[in-house]
Formats: structure tokens, sequence, C-alpha cells
């Protein structure tokens, strides 16, 4: 059964669960908007938390005939991929005193959140660039996936946005392109992700041209569009100020990249755990002896992509 992390939610009775889960969703739309599809069951004593799924490359294609005449046989190519839950998150200790104090925040309070703001920064940017090949922790990402596939758009020439005079020059150019690569997925794209500088160039070129809206989600945030495609910001690196999606240097100095996804079961997907909420949660335990007591936030999942053409990336786009 998939769920969201807003259903999975529902099946959770403990306060802070519930408070933790809200956490995850908030300020982060793909934690709020990707549907988990929880059908990976521990096999092997645990060992093994493997999700296997087709992915479709091309397009089935169709032709008239003559009368007595046979159609050119033509198959969709698909090609097998596993991918492997992993688990991520992080732990804090706090001594019973300080938990104590109380004052202006409760510290485990505190501490919970932003461990939980770290773990959001640390799943946005293995959505972008995982790859089990460098770091076996970490499952694998939309920038290995779209590599050389044909959604992986190229303009040719580099689309210069980095100043308001180059927005006023070129913002037609862009926003011609940036159809031409959204039409050239498999539908309307859920979301177009970015840096927070890309970002601000599209929402300048989407006003430009009358394209730009805002609506609200449910925590009451300002979500904003470019032709009714929510525009997502993926911030920064967990432990740093680095953008998830960096910006080039040297020869592609001030370049960067634009990610277009279409969330759902049969696109872009997460994969968890069979019958567990993709997120769990332990707090300091301060009824048993021992002075120093350890909280954790913790999440076991992947993300699939089913269709090649269900997600893109347009490169080449100076923002600086």
């Amino acid at each position: 059964m998939a769920v969201t992390l807003a259903e999975a939610k529902k099946n959770v009775q403990d306060a802070l669960q519930m408070g933790v889960i809200d956490e995850f969703q908030k300020n982060n739309f793909l934690l709020d908007n990707l549907t988990f599809d929880d059908a990976v069951s521990p096999t092997g004593g645990g060992a093994t938390l493997t999700y296997g799924y087709t992915r479709l490359i091309t397009q089935p294609t169709a032709q008239f005939r003559e009368i007595n005449t046979e159609y050119t046989p033509q198959e969709v190519t698909k090609q097998r991929y596993n991918v492997d839950l992993k688990v991520f998150g992080g732990t804090f200790q706090i001594d019973r005193i300080i938990a104590g104090m109380g004052g202006i925040a409760s510290e485990v309070t505190l501490q919970m959140q932003q461990k939980i703001k770290a773990a959001q920064a640390l799943f946005n940017d293995t959505v972008i660039n995982g790859d089990s090949a460098v770091d076996a922790k970490a499952f694998d990402g939309l920038e290995k996936a779209l590599a050389g596939s044909s959604t992986e758009f190229d303009p040719g020439s580099i689309i210069d946005l980095s100043s308001s005079s180059a927005l006023d020059t070129n913002y037609k150019v862009f926003l011609d392109m940036l159809d031409e690569f959204l039409m050239g997925l498999d539908g309307t794209p859920s979301v177009i992700m970015g840096n927070l500088k890309l970002i601000a160039k599209i929402r300048a070129a989407a006003r430009r041209s009358g394209a730009y809206t805002t609506t609200r989600n449910d925590f009451g945030g300002q979500v904003e569009a470019y032709n009714g495609i929510p525009l997502i910001d993926l911030g920064a690196k967990a432990g740093s100020n680095n953008p998830i999606v960096s910006t080039g240097t040297g020869a592609n100095a001030g370049l960067t990249s634009l990610y277009a996804v279409r969330l759902g079961l049969d696109a872009f997907h997460g994969v968890s755990m069979a019958g567990q909420p993709p997120v769990k949660t332990w707090l300091p335990d301060y009824t048993t002896s021992g002075a120093v007591k350890t909280g954790e936030v913790e999440m076991v999942a992947a993300v699939a992509l089913k269709a090649t053409k269900s997600a893109g990336v347009m490169r080449k786009i100076k923002v600086s």
C-alpha cells in the first residue's frame, strides 16, 4: 500500500511521533508530496532491504499498414532496477540537568527539531546527488539516473540569467527553452527544483511573462509556481551552507542545473518498509538512571524512478 507522510501520521498514536512527521513534512515540498511505496519486507534477518522495479526506457510506437501487410514489430525498451533502502538520521545527547532547566525553549525539543532539519537536508541532497558507488550507505539520486538519458536537456549555448539586464534580454529565450524541456517529459511535472539563485531567476522570468503564481500549502506556507508548477529551492547540504544543487566554478563558473519530476507510483516516488512509518523517533528517557541520555531521529527510505521520461534535468543556466 502506498502512503504519504500525511497518511502515515494517521496511523501513529504517539503525539510526539505525529509532531515529528509534521516537522518532516513542513517546509519540505518533497517529503510533503512524495508517495512512499511501503512494499519492502526485510528478508535474511533484516540484512536485505531491496525494492525491485522495471523502468521504461523508450515509448511505444504505432503505424498505418496496407492490406495484406503486417505491422513492423516494436516493443518498448525496459530495464530492471533494484534499489536498496538506506537508513539515515541522527542522534543527540543531553544531560538530565540541562533537560530539566526549561527556559525559552526546551533543549530536547530544540535538538530534535534541528536533527529533523538535518535529516531533511540529507534526504534532499541524496535525491539529487546520491550515488551508491561513491557512498554505499546512500541510495542513488536523479543526477545518476538522468545522466546521458533522453531527458538530460542541453540548450546548446549558455542561457545567461545572471543579472537583471541579462534577464530582460534573455528571459523569453529561457522560458521557450524551459517549456521545450518540460514538454519532453511524459506529463506535466509536479515540481521544478533547483538552488536558491536559480529559483529566484525563474521567479523573475515568470513575473516578466505573467506566468508567476502563488498558493498556500497545508501548513500555511507560500508555494511559488511557474504556470502552476511549484518552484522549490532544495536548500543546503546537511551541516553546511553549500547548496544541494551546486553552481559551477572555473570553466563552468556560474552555471547550474534545473530538475523537474512528476511524482507518482508510475513515475518518481519514495520507497519504505512494509507496515512501518518511514520516520521513527526515540526521546531521551530520563526515568532511568544515567546522567546523559540519547535521542534519535531515523528514516528508512530510498527513491525509485519508474520511467526515465518522468524526470529530467536542464543544463547550462548561468545564475551568477
